[in-house]
């Protein structure tokens, strides 16, 4: 495992924190992003960690909602061939609870990507947390004139944090500083 430094980062206008290695870059600094989304790249590696917040997808059920997630990312990115290779039980998120509505989250691991659903039932939200690590990049891709095209440098090979690593570290500090981030009623 990588020694990385990290630190506490703000999402949202410090509304939630978590933290992450510092490497990752806040995309907004460089192009506009959607109001419900906190996205962080590492342009050296062409690695993304991405935060939204969406409505609370009431036909989803608990158990496997992060590969319901997952599967929803695959079709609208037209991903041929997806595979869904590992999915988590459900786990309680005691320290995400609102109102004493339990939180609950689970995690899904598809070829290139991790993704987990932090399911804050107290605010009716759902918390996507994506994190992408290639294994090629594309000569078409914009990132190959800052990173070459082809295989990815394996982040254990060029002494960077594993991106499982990543996501498991955002997740395991992830915190709501600020419930009225979800709205007058939160």
């Amino acid at each position: 495992m990588s020694v990385e430094l990290c630190s506490v980062r703000p999402l949202f206008g410090g509304a939630i924190s978590t933290v992450f290695p510092q490497r990752f870059q806040d995309v907004s600094d460089i192009r506009q992003v959607p109001d419900h989304q906190e996205v962080f790249v590492d342009p050296s590696r062409d690695e993304s960690l991405i935060f939204e917040l969406l409505d609370f997808k009431t036909e989803v059920g608990d158990i496997g909602s992060a590969s319901w997630f997952l599967n929803d990312l695959a079709r609208e990115q037209d991903a041929e061939g997806f595979q869904l290779l590992e999915q988590s039980e459900v786990v309680e998120a005691p320290g995400l609870s609102h109102r004493n509505i339990p939180a609950v989250a689970t995690t899904a691991i598809g070829e290139m990507v991790y993704v987990a659903n932090l399911r804050l039932k107290g605010v009716d939200t759902d918390v996507l947390v994506t994190a992408y690590e290639p294994i090629l990049i594309n000569p078409l891709s914009e990132s190959a004139d800052a990173v070459g095209s082809g295989l990815a440098v394996p982040a254990s090979q060029s002494g960077k944090m594993l991106m499982c690593d990543v996501i498991k570290q955002s997740l395991s500090t992830f915190k709501v500083n600020d419930w009225n981030l979800f709205g007058s009623s939160a």
